[in-house]
């Protein structure tokens, strides 16, 4: 590979940049960020990426772009780069949801020019590239979005592209991926989201000093609940119709729950923990995680 170009250089795109600089896989790696405050740290942390100041300086002679920024900046660095794109390229991105995105990308790109996104699940609560690391997405999957105009040889290329980042990769489309995500990542952190806020008004109403109490529930909720604000809302306003689709599904059965509770209904409780529980035995076993208690880990 000739010239790489990554387009915003956060926890991911840092990532990407050590990850590509180790394995030597291209001769030069072009880096554009927006954020002043990043492109202090990126100088300080030394990254052996070249900084431009425009992206459309550089998107001529780069074979792959990645765009790594939330994604309400892709329709902005598109305009920017439209004019030096042609069909060689292979564009890709990191996003977290891809209905909305595929709709940007078909209305502001030329017409002969293709993407094919790219779903690393290898996030953090953590942002900015002090804390990207080569190894982040080793063992994780990254998801190639794969529809009836997508470019054979360019997702090859990116099959083998992720792997030599340390990915498993698998091919979806992007209604389904949208609608796997909802519920095993977007829900989540909206559940954090308003855990957090929800002590945060209790503690306010009754004027308790809960947070010197947390257990270990409030903490890991935490957790997710410190991560990027910026991309997550773009995260829910895009896939909106599938997040309140799943915000229904949680109400029904939070109110299910809150029965048994009331009603003392033993079996029913016992039944939903039951099950519930053995979710954590699949996760192990598909080794999305490890069988180790997570407090300080």
């Amino acid at each position: 590979m000739k010239n790489v170009l990554i387009i915003g250089c956060g926890l991911l795109g840092s990532s990407l940049l050590r990850r590509i600089h180790k394995k030597k896989l291209a001769k030069k790696i072009f880096v554009y960020e927006k954020s002043k405050k990043n492109i202090r740290k990126i100088k300080k942390l030394k990254l052996s990426g070249i900084l431009v100041k425009r992206p459309q300086d550089v998107a001529a002679e780069s074979e792959l772009i990645i765009f790594c920024t939330p994604i309400s900046e892709y329709k902005k660095i598109i305009l920017k780069i439209n004019n030096n794109l042609s069909p060689r390229h292979i564009i890709t991105d990191v996003g977290s949801s891809k209905l909305v995105l595929s709709k940007i990308i078909k209305k502001n790109i030329k017409k002969d020019i293709s993407w094919t996104s790219s779903h690393p699940i290898a996030g953090s609560e953590v942002s900015g590239p002090e804390h990207g690391k080569q190894s982040l997405f080793e063992n994780k999957w990254c998801v190639l979005i794969k529809d009836k105009k997508s470019n054979i040889k360019h997702l090859k290329f990116l099959h083998s592209f992720w792997k030599k980042m340390g990915s498993k990769t698998v091919e979806m489309s992007l209604e389904k991926h949208d609608k796997i995500f909802s519920i095993t990542s977007h829900l989540p952190h909206l559940i954090a989201y308003n855990l957090v806020k929800s002590a945060q008004d209790f503690e306010k109403k009754q004027k308790y000093n809960l947070l010197k109490y947390s257990a270990g529930g409030l903490r890991d909720f935490s957790r997710i609940a410190a991560s990027n604000e910026i991309m997550w809302r773009d995260i829910f306003f895009d896939n909106k119709k599938n997040v309140s689709k799943a915000i229904n599904l949680f109400i029904k059965n939070l109110n299910e729950f809150k029965k048994d509770i009331n009603l003392n209904r033993n079996n029913s409780i016992l039944k939903k923990l039951m099950q519930t529980k053995k979710v954590r035995s699949q996760i192990i076993k598909l080794k999305q995680d490890i069988n180790k208690p997570d407090f300080g880990r």
